[in-house]
């Protein structure tokens, strides 16, 4: 993500928004929670062409499988790289623009019920291409599930959840206020998806269908996103003419404090516009869609 010169009022993780017109500006304190302020988007995505172009890249001479979950990734990161208001957040009913850009999502350490889930968060580099984004996801995804893989926020949940309840409280209220003033410790943020630019969930993974998903009051978290399973759907084409396509359905949660539904809608439209022509993902996150939202 672009860079600039830290001023006064900044965050560690941020550069404070000094031009937020009057109606936006107030609604951090009519709305103080992000959960007061959620708007939820279910959209269809046709990924016909992405199955195709999937089963093409995964020949039997592929190094390594690139799977659905990675080309979502690596189309989110070039959808808020072109539309950054999606990067921005709110904390102490001030407005933000993050100074990167991460993608947040569970791993499971064994393919069963109940095992352990760990914590994972992509740092988006203005470089990355779809075979960096496959090859960082599945690296390290096989390094935590190792057993002795566990990282640095699964260590640290671990040891807060043996503590006992009152000191719990005392340690929560702590932490939301620091929250607030922007002075959370780096070690307690980094890895933490509650200050991550989007949360997946891949609920198509295990067989779900996509989902409404609360957004979090704690962190800066604006953004979350449900990927259900893929499936057949009976869609009318432009020349309307009625076919069976592979669609998958995702669910958007948003804040809708940090920019309004037309800008949300837009920026929908750009991902499904990237979804359904597979090419995008091999060019660089930077690089220009050549489509206007």
């Amino acid at each position: 993500m672009p860079k600039q010169k830290k001023q006064r009022g900044d965050r560690r993780d941020g550069y404070r928004v000094r031009d937020v017109d009057g109606v936006h500006a107030i609604m951090p304190h009519l709305m103080p929670n992000r959960c007061d302020a959620e708007v939820y988007i279910q959209e269809q995505i046709d990924i016909t062409n992405l199955m195709r172009y999937l089963e093409e890249k995964n020949g039997p001479d592929a190094e390594y499988k690139t799977t659905i979950f990675h080309t979502i990734v690596m189309a989110v990161a070039k959808t808020i790289y072109k539309r950054p208001l999606l990067n921005r957040f709110i904390a102490g009913k001030r407005f933000y623009d993050r100074n990167e850009l991460t993608i947040s999502f569970v791993v499971k350490r064994k393919f069963q019920d109940g095992a352990e889930e760990s914590l994972m968060t992509l740092r988006v580099e203005d470089e990355m291409t779809l075979e960096d984004v496959s090859r960082k996801i599945i690296g390290d995804s096989s390094k935590l599930r190792k057993d002795e893989g566990k990282n640095d926020m699964d260590q640290i949940l671990g040891t807060l959840a043996k503590l006992p309840r009152f000191l719990m409280r005392i340690l929560m209220a702590v932490f939301r206020f620091l929250d607030f003033h922007g002075k959370m410790p780096a070690f307690i943020c980094d890895g933490d998806p509650n200050y991550s630019t989007v949360m997946l969930t891949n609920l198509g993974s295990i067989g779900c269908s996509s989902v409404y998903h609360h957004l979090n009051n704690y962190g800066t978290n604006s953004l979350l996103i449900a990927i259900g399973t893929v499936h057949k759907a009976q869609i009318i084409g432009e020349d309307g003419e009625l076919r069976t396509r592979d669609v998958v359905d995702l669910g958007v949660t948003l804040d809708e404090r940090i920019a309004d539904g037309f800008y949300f809608a837009r920026s929908v439209k750009l991902l499904e516009k990237i979804l359904s022509n597979p090419k995008m993902l091999e060019r660089p996150v930077k690089e220009e869609t050549n489509y206007e939202c």
